[in-house]
């Protein structure tokens, strides 16, 4: 399935918590009103770690990813499937949209199998066991071609199910990937409390305004780029590799910034691109 002029945006937890959420929201609605069909995908991580907290659990984060145990994924379900989505929903109802909110288990939005022990750059030659953590293998694109024919905003956080009702933890950035490539969308927006690629990671005005794979690959390597930026890229140059046209990365967004970085690629945030600039 190919929706017209689709975006598919992906919202940090420390985004949906933020100043700039009602400005987010706002674009949002705004984009979806000049016809465009807009998704939004979210994680949650800053919720789920402090509400980890407060049960006196200890998160374990390797690579930028977390290591999701069965205690783990009760507090997924409720920090992100609960409150970041409700909250996400009703900053897009204050703006004047009409969301919709979903999680994989929902008719299957995403349906998901386990992922099995991987590589990650940035945490060794080993391969990681992420336990109930899972990889996007299929799409409802049915329904949510009904939900945006209607006028609707699909909501999606980022956990996904199986047939036997199992359900796992899915990096957000993979499931907005997923989606992007499965709804052939115009653009990947992944919004982020950094809002661009940095050349220097201590200076927010250093803002590379494109960004190779290679590059990337070097500054992962030699230490610039870390955390919870290195999934966003690999994930990001992935989706180039695999067909979805554009890849941007923004954040801190004033009202109209997420519709000129779309509009105009480059004029915000940072654009991925595979070649040489």
């Amino acid at each position: 399935m190919a929706l017209s002029f689709c975006q598919v945006v992906k919202v940090g937890g420390e985004i949906a918590r933020s100043l700039y959420l009602d400005a987010l929201a706002q674009d949002l609605v705004a984009l979806r009103k000049a016809g465009h069909a807009v998704l939004v995908v979210h994680g949650g991580g800053p919720q789920v770690t402090e509400l980890q907290g407060k049960l006196g659990q200890q998160p374990k984060i390797v690579g930028g990813r977390r290591v999701t145990d069965a205690a783990a994924l009760e507090v997924l379900k409720m920090a992100v499937a609960g409150i970041v989505n409700v909250d996400l929903c009703a900053a897009i109802v204050r703006a004047g949209g009409s969301p919709v909110g979903l999680h994989g288990a929902s008719a299957l939005t995403l349906r998901a199998r386990r992922r099995p022990p991987v590589v990650v750059a940035g945490a060794g030659d080993d391969p990681v066991d992420f336990g109930l953590v899972g990889d996007v293998i299929a799409v409802n694109e049915a329904l949510l071609e009904l939900l945006v024919g209607a006028g609707h905003i699909p909501v999606i956080a980022c956990l996904g199910a199986d047939e036997m009702g199992t359900v796992y933890n899915i990096n957000a950035d993979a499931v907005a990937s997923d989606l992007a490539r499965a709804l052939g969308a115009t653009a990947l927006v992944l919004v982020t409390d950094v809002g661009a690629v940095l050349a220097d990671p201590g200076d927010p005005s250093s803002r590379l305004s494109r960004v190779t794979q290679a590059e990337a690959e070097r500054a992962i390597a030699a230490g610039q780029i870390k955390g919870g930026m290195i999934p966003k890229l690999t994930e990001g140059f992935a989706a180039l590799r695999k067909g979805v046209r554009a890849v941007l990365i923004v954040g801190r967004l004033a009202r109209g910034d997420l519709v000129r970085a779309i509009e105009a690629p480059g004029s915000v945030g940072t654009v991925l691109t595979l070649g040489s600039n």
